[in-house]
Order: structure tokens, then sequence, then C-alpha cells
């Protein structure tokens, strides 16, 4: 099997792959980046908590988002340690 590393997993990810490591235990799981956008704050509550008015847009980044074993999406996904040094990257078809 070919080793690709976290750089490679990275450069995929902004070409819109789907990314998993080989040696992550859960069943099913991968990494994809979102695209960032912008949103009007709606919830008064958010509003409140970040000092923001009724129509106020703010920008959304760029984010990575895991699958979980469990099928959820977790947003804000961070590598570890091990994951950052691991060369059992690969592309998830």
């Amino acid at each position: 099997m070919e080793e690709h590393d976290f750089g490679w997993a990275i450069r995929q990810l902004k070409n819109n792959k789907k990314v998993s490591r080989s040696g992550w235990n859960g069943k099913g799981m991968y990494l994809v980046l979102m695209d960032g956008y912008p949103s009007t704050v709606a919830n008064s509550m958010t509003r409140q908590k970040h000092g923001l008015n009724e129509g106020d847009t703010v920008t959304v980044n760029p984010y990575i988002v895991m699958k979980t074993a469990t099928g959820n999406l977790q947003p804000g996904w961070l590598a570890s340690q091990t994951d950052m040094l691991s060369s059992d990257w690969d592309i998830v078809l």
C-alpha cells in the first residue's frame, strides 16, 4: 500500500475528496472539507451571544467535518498528533 501523509490528505480535502486513515478504529469514518458561506444570523440567542443585530450577516469560514463511526457529522474536527504524523491516509470512494 502506498503511504500518504497528512499534507497529502489536506491536499485531497482541498480537491473535494473524502479522506480517512486505515488506523482509525471506527468503520465508515472519513473527513470532508466544507465550504464557507455567508450566514444571516436569525436566532436571537445566537445574536445575543455574539453581539449581533437582527439581519446581520457573518461569514462562516471553510471547516473540516468528520463522519463518525456512529454516522453523525462532527464539524470542526481537529487532527491529533497521531493523525498529523501518520502515513496511512487514503481517499474514500
